[in-house]
């Protein structure tokens, strides 16, 4: 079986390529670099060609969705995220179905659903409904916040030198243990519905960002405000967590920090490998 996996050249991309190797798939990974551009369809036919199953895993938040600026962080231009969100995906679809594919298999953002009516998660969920309007069967894997994403979030976050978040509590998780869920669910039968993946620990958003930037050895200071978008959305406190019956990954965040830090890993820095205890202003 052949399945095609697009991604916008991020780690997430390997790993699903490995993972799906690894269950005795052929697998290939696109993206911009290899001549294919979703958003107006150039390339997509001949690399979908003989395609089984399509991953696709554009579209959570990154620091290209909006304009940095000083004052304000990370603006996010709503009706241009979800014109190119919806656009590329309806070139997928379209594709997809030119090809007999047979799966759909899709990354999308734990919340999405309860935040979209604002900010980026607006447009995603819009790409959600055309999904699960088309006829090609499909699958919707939502996962929380990447380990690898705290340091965009961070940048997202910034104004004026100074990090804002709001008081809201998360359960990251690490990019190669979402790739399995993906892969694993690309070799198999669609879901034909939506499915969770999320981190084995409950903190603070906070906390997860005081974290990463410890760990890349900066201190800019942090402050916890409920007043504090994330991505565009405003969130409260439990938006960001998964539901009960979400699959829970087993590498924790703390690990994968003191993983980095091992003798050999990056560049060994004597820095804090551990969640830190406090360190932010204000309350989770």
């Amino acid at each position: 079986m052949k399945v095609v996996v697009i991604d916008d050249a991020g780690s997430t991309g390997v790993a699903t390529v490995a993972g799906i190797t690894g269950h005795g798939n052929e697998a290939c990974l696109v993206s911009a670099s290899s001549g294919v551009d979703i958003r107006t369809g150039e390339g997509l036919p001949e690399a979908l060609e003989n395609c089984s199953v399509l991953v696709d895993l554009t579209g959570p938040p990154s620091l290209d969705d909006g304009v940095r600026t000083e004052d304000s962080g990370l603006v996010i231009d709503e009706e241009a995220v979800m014109e190119t969100l919806c656009r590329s995906t309806a070139n997928l679809l379209s594709a997809a179905a030119a090809a007999g594919v047979k799966h759909y298999v899709a990354l999308s953002v734990v919340g999405v659903d309860r935040l979209r009516e604002s900010g980026y998660f607006r447009a995603l969920y819009a790409k959600e409904s055309l999904i699960r309007q088309d006829r090609i069967p499909y699958s919707i894997i939502r996962a929380t916040q990447l380990f690898e994403s705290a340091g965009d979030i961070a940048e997202a976050a910034t104004e004026d030198w100074s990090v804002w978040v709001a008081p809201v509590l998360i359960r990251p998780v690490s990019c190669a243990d979402v790739a399995t869920l993906v892969a694993h669910t690309a070799s198999f039968r669609p879901l034909l519905g939506v499915r969770e993946i999320a981190g084995p620990d409950e903190i603070g958003l906070g906390m997860f960002v005081r974290a990463a930037l410890t760990d890349s050895g900066e201190y800019r200071r942090l402050f916890i405000d409920d007043r504090s978008p994330y991505f565009g959305a405003r969130v409260r406190r439990h938006d960001l967590l998964p539901g009960a019956d979400a699959h829970i990954a087993p590498t924790r965040y703390g690990d994968w920090l003191d993983d980095r830090l091992a003798p050999g890993s990056r560049d060994g820095h004597d820095r804090p490998s551990r969640l830190p205890a406090g360190g932010q202003h204000g309350r989770e």
